[in-house]
């Protein structure tokens, strides 16, 4: 069984993500920052379905703990799977901001930083050993990378660098098989930033030509398609989940 790891899967996109795997057969390792009873239910769900999948907890913003959540992954994906080799990273976890460029603070911006690019590049190298040849990994990325939004100048800064930096990612593992790719959702309706007012929505809905926001159960299925044998030609690209954002 083919076994992929996605951070941040306890809720919103990466939940949807995991479940969209487990349904494709493979076996989830998710993580979550607090909220272990959303992961486990979760993971409750994938079971009751016939799957496996385990939760484990992980500050990606911490990068310092990387090397000793490597010794834990090893040791459940031996214990549930046999196995210590992943087939699939998603770097997914995350956080949003809404604050104006003047008014960022440099723990604010740090934050960011550690969360959105620091952290998945040292995990990324941190889990490097325990990726088999062949195996694929999909950065969460955001569409405001492309199309500027007020408010959310740190957050999308850091995004277009994870962005740059799946590129790089692709032709550095490329000699393994490696597979590296970007989605980058639009609108969608989450709890990342707080979540979504009704007004806030229909602004949203009305800058996309299929006229509605997008949902985490969307996004996740493209993720799982580019972990699994579907997307095996697809490498070192930029896939904009947003149904028609300002075109």
């Amino acid at each position: 069984m083919k076994t992929v790891l996605i951070t941040g899967g306890s809720r919103g996109i990466g939940a949807a993500a995991a479940l969209h795997c487990a349904h494709r057969g493979m076996g989830v390792v998710l993580t979550y920052k607090d909220n272990k009873r959303s992961a486990d239910n979760v993971v409750a769900r994938i079971e009751a379905d016939g799957g496996k999948a385990v939760a484990l907890q992980l500050d990606v913003s911490d990068s310092t703990s990387f090397a000793a959540f490597r010794e834990t992954l090893v040791q459940s994906l031996l214990a549930t799977w046999g196995s210590d080799r992943l087939h699939g990273l998603v770097n997914n976890a995350g956080y949003g901001l809404f604050e104006p460029l003047q008014s960022v603070s440099e723990e604010q911006f740090d934050g960011l930083f550690r969360t959105h690019l620091k952290g998945p590049f040292f995990l990324t190298q941190t889990l490097l050993p325990l990726l088999d040849s062949g195996a694929s990994i999909v950065n969460l990325t955001s569409a405001t990378t492309r199309v500027a939004t007020a408010g959310v100048a740190p957050y999308s800064a850091f995004k277009g660098g994870l962005e740059v930096l799946t590129r790089y990612m692709a032709k550095e593992f490329g000699e393994r098989g490696i597979r590296a790719n970007a989605v980058s959702p639009g609108a969608i309706r989450t709890e990342l930033g707080g979540g979504l007012t009704p007004d806030f929505e229909t602004m949203l809905a009305g800058q996309t030509a299929l006229g509605r926001v997008g949902e985490p159960d969307e996004v996740g299925a493209v993720i799982a398609t580019l972990l699994s044998e579907d997307g095996r030609w697809i490498n070192a690209q930029s896939i904009e989940v947003a149904g028609g954002y300002m075109i």
